[in-house]
């Protein structure tokens, strides 16, 4: 297996399919943000993960990295992580070079919903903020992962499947998961 990328827009589900597919098939799962956060706070530079984006940028890449490598070596793993991040400036690779180079990944998994149905997610989840994208912008960041996807399975000659997570679905998105990892 190695490892394995799943991957999503915020508010398409990615962590309760990832948790369904943890669960069935007992696969370790590493959240990227959190490896980055404990790589972090080992060196003393955050206590909390909010003060991560206030870092030197060359800091957060070596954390980046060292995430990474860390994540690499523990062999069979789903790695968690987002694609592709919205800001104000624009769309910034999850997956920049340098990581996809130390995490290696064999598989990418997008996991994907009509917009209709993210807008749909996003607006009834109360636990979560989330933004309240236009479908048009939902589209448009699922097509932003897309790209990314493939540029990161260029570099690293993974394999790039995509995951339908319709309303009501998660059972049916797991058992399309658990077949890729086979």
């Amino acid at each position: 297996m190695g490892v394995v990328i799943i991957t999503g827009v915020p508010g398409v589900g990615k962590s309760t399919v990832i948790e369904a597919a943890q669960k069935a098939g007992d696969y370790e799962v590493v959240v990227y943000g959190t490896e980055m956060f404990n790589v972090a706070m080992s060196k003393g530079l955050v206590k909390h993960r909010d003060e991560m984006r206030k870092l030197d940028p060359n800091v957060q890449r070596e954390i980046q990295e060292e995430a990474a490598q860390a994540i690499a070596a523990k062999g069979d793993v789903i790695v968690d992580t987002h694609c592709t991040i919205q800001t104000p400036r624009g769309y910034l690779p999850g997956i920049p070079a340098w990581v996809a180079h130390a995490l290696k990944p064999s598989q990418f998994v997008l996991v994907e919903a009509t917009p209709e149905e993210i807008a749909g997610r996003r607006a009834g989840d109360a636990t979560r903020v989330r933004d309240a994208d236009s479908e048009d912008a939902i589209a448009q960041h699922q097509a932003m992962n897309r790209a990314a996807a493939m540029a990161v399975a260029t570099l690293t000659g993974a394999t790039v499947a995509t995951v339908i997570n319709a309303d009501n679905k998660v059972d049916e998105t797991r058992d399309q998961i658990l077949k890729i990892l086979e």
